[in-house]
This record gives C-alpha cells, sequence and structure tokens, in this order.
C-alpha cells in the first residue's frame, strides 16, 4: 500500500489532520480482514480541543468532496471522536485513549502507513498526503 494509490477522500482527510497539528497520523487497511470498513484513519491529539479541531477540519475538507460522515460518535470534551464515512472510518484519539486501547496492535493484521505529521503535501514515496515514517509494513 503506497500513497499513490490512496482513494482522495483519504489522502484529504489526512492532510486536514496534519493541517491541524494532529499526531501519530497512521492509515490500517481493513480490506480482507472481514472489517466492517476499508480503513481506519488514526490520529492523535494533544488536548480535548484539539481532538475537536482536528475533527471539524477533517469533516469541512470532506464536506468540500461532498461527503458527509454517515455516523458520529463522541461529543464535545471528549476525548475520542469517531468519524464514520462508510468506506473509512477516522478515529481522533487523545495520546493517553490512544494508548490504553491500542487499535493498532487490535487490528495487527492491517497493512499499516505511517505519516510525518510535519510535512502536509509531500511524500517519501513520490506523492500524496503525507511523509511516510520508518516502520509501516509494505
Amino acid at each position: 500500500m503506497s500513497t499513490e494509490t490512496l482513494r482522495p477522500e483519504l489522502l484529504t482527510a489526512i492532510e486536514a489532520a496534519q493541517n491541524k497539528k494532529a499526531g501519530a497520523i497512521t492509515l490500517l487497511d481493513m480490506t480482507g480482514l472481514g472489517a466492517f470498513t476499508d480503513y481506519f484513519l488514526l490520529c492523535t491529539g494533544y488536548s480535548t480541543p484539539q481532538v475537536e479541531a482536528i475533527s471539524d477540519a477533517i469533516e469541512e475538507a470532506l464536506k468540500t468532496r461532498g461527503l458527509r460522515p454517515q455516523h458520529r460518535e463522541g461529543r464535545s470534551g471528549a476525548e475520542w471522536l469517531l468519524l464514520d464515512y462508510g468506506g473509512f472510518i477516522v478515529h481522533i484519539l487523545t495520546e493517553r485513549v490512544r494508548l490504553f486501547y491500542d487499535l493498532e496492535r487490535l487490528w495487527r493484521m492491517a497493512r499499516r502507513i505511517d505519516f510525518d505529521e510535519g510535512a502536509p503535501g509531500s511524500s517519501a514515496s513520490g506523492g500524496g498526503a503525507g511523509s511516510l515514517a520508518r516502520g509501516g509494513l509494505p
């Protein structure tokens, strides 16, 4: 899995998260695992206001592509917000909650790309929304 082959709406969501300084942006490819969606996009907010800001930015960016979440979980001040777009689900979590639930470990069979939050619009593999960090599976 490389950034060049990712669906445009995923790239849009990743870039929106990067623009709000989300940390540890990770995409899990759930296809073929019997999951209820194709992708999980995980990112960390370092405060509950930042979690909300990341969520708002992703929703706004995807709305410009004509996409609205089918379902939203979490409320103002929550440490975990979830945006369900059907084919992919965005999880925005505080560091504490992300470490506790460890979705990456739970879904460790999924192919994984880790994004470097420091470089929106550039990629180590030559295109896409973010720089790939070491550690992602091919």
